[in-house]
């Protein structure tokens, strides 16, 4: 079983999940890889999700091996046998649990960002993690978890080698595993898109879990009219019918807003992005609503020229906009990301399109072609300073633009801004560019 990404991991785990929601558990996300997916699980059972910080305690001669592991609220898990046996001496022992108490504070605290820990006394908890290698780290937060009180423990990972498998079974209440290859070598080969979770994407996923869905404040909507705020929230999956070809979306807009952003993404990501869901998430809290879908069926994803068929990519999201403005009466605004940012500007260019605003996330916008020249949607294009290609790519095409167009560069960031902080200042700048072109007056 392969993986688009962790948020497609999650959606898949969560249907594996649903007999659990009637016990109103609690979800846990290891991190930093098991937030982005155990963010998807607690969203589909309706669940509080946290974050559950633990430190394996190693042997000071030989680290890998564990002695015992620590969890907030002073919990300890201590295997006595193994102090015993290696004839641990107390000040080495104590000197490393002081070390990684320090970090595990240092860690609950940057990512929780002054919330409280969640309570699990009495509770069906479930530890979610992105995968497992050996599992010693798994079975150190299922031993936290019951030690903090949890009356019941699931462990809900989407891969593991079957050996390990097996031995979590029996080291929890009941152990959730999607696939357990034999021909295991390492967690991220099973996942198409298995880049690095930063701490701020843990930090906002956290965030947005804990403010629960709600609408923007009134002063803050995008493209509403003065007494929209009795609207409700729309928050759906749906089908979008392209060219005869059936689209899978998901479509968010708050209450009162009239202007919604489509998201086109690149190759090897999905609606189900990281990445394009913080952003998203950032334009929903200004009231602007977002439509984040696939242009290609999973079975043409698996031919790669597929994901380069811009002609194609951009058919689709026209026909696409049009399914959208019988559904919303006002403006629409464009946000792609690498080869999706050329498929968005081909379609801006294409006659009638009627785009409020396009915003490209280290795009190729050299793909689109000489249409680039035909795009008048004002356009932002965003690039990381470190990804020294596609900056001369976007470079030439803001001087092939002929609508109003900035180019920004965001530092030290790479192709797919993963440093800490630049996805933060992708979101900040998408934002303020969409809402300074697409907002209705009162």
């Amino acid at each position: 079983m392969l993986f688009t990404d962790r948020a497609d991991a999650g959606h898949r785990l969560a249907e594996s999940l649903q007999h659990l929601q009637g016990e109103e558990p609690v979800v846990l996300g290891l991190p930093r890889g098991g937030v982005p997916v155990a963010f998807e699980v607690a969203r589909a059972l309706r669940a509080p999700l946290d974050v559950i910080v633990v430190r394996k305690l190693g042997v000071p001669y030989q680290r890998e091996l564990g002695f015992g592991a620590i969890g907030e609220g002073g919990v300890r898990v201590i295997s006595d046998d193994i102090v015993r046996r290696g004839r641990l001496d107390q000040a080495d022992l104590a000197s490393v649990e002081h070390a990684e108490a320090a970090e595990l504070t240092r860690q609950a605290e940057r990512f929780r960002a002054g919330r409280p820990r969640l309570d699990l006394a009495g509770r069906t908890a479930i530890v979610v993690d992105d995968g497992i290698a050996t599992g010693a780290t798994a079975a150190a937060a299922c031993q936290v978890v019951r030690a903090q009180g949890a009356a019941r423990v699931v462990l809900a990972v989407p891969v593991a080698p079957p050996d390990a498998a097996e031995r979590l079974r029996g080291a929890t209440d009941e152990f959730v595993c999607l696939s357990t290859p034999f021909a295991f070598s390492a967690v991220g080969e099973w996942y198409r898109d298995f880049s690095q979770t930063p701490d701020d994407e843990v930090v906002a996923l956290l965030a947005r879990a804990a403010a629960g869905p709600g609408p923007a404040g009134p002063q803050q909507r995008a493209g509403a009219p003065g007494g929209a705020g009795a609207e409700t929230d729309v928050a759906e999956e749906v089908a979008i019918d392209a060219a005869g070809v059936r689209l899978t979306g998901d479509l968010t807009v708050p209450a009162g807003s009239r202007a919604v952003v489509m998201f086109a993404h690149g190759s090897g990501s999905s609606r189900h992005s990281p990445r394009n869901r913080l952003v998203a998430a950032a334009l929903n809290d200004v009231g602007l609503g977002t439509l984040l879908f696939d242009l290609l069926t999973p079975a043409e994803e698996a031919h790669r020229a597929n994901v380069f068929d811009i002609d194609t990519l951009a058919g689709r999201l026209t026909d696409a906009t049009g399914w959208l403005r019988g559904r919303i009466a006002g403006p629409v605004g464009y946000f792609g990301a690498s080869t999706g940012a050329a498929a968005a500007l081909r379609a801006a260019a294409s006659p009638g399109a009627d785009i409020a605003a396009v915003v490209s996330r280290g795009g190729r916008p050299d793909l689109a072609g000489p249409l680039l020249s035909g795009v008048r949607a004002p356009t932002l294009l965003i690039v990381g300073g470190n990804d020294p290609l596609v900056l001369d790519l976007n470079r030439e095409a803001e001087a092939a633009l002929r609508g109003e167009t900035r180019l920004e560069i965001v530092p030290g960031a790479t192709h797919l801004f993963e440093e800490r902080g630049a996805l933060q200042q992708v979101s900040a700048l998408a934002r303020d560019w969409f809402i300074s072109h697409m907002v209705i007056p009162a």
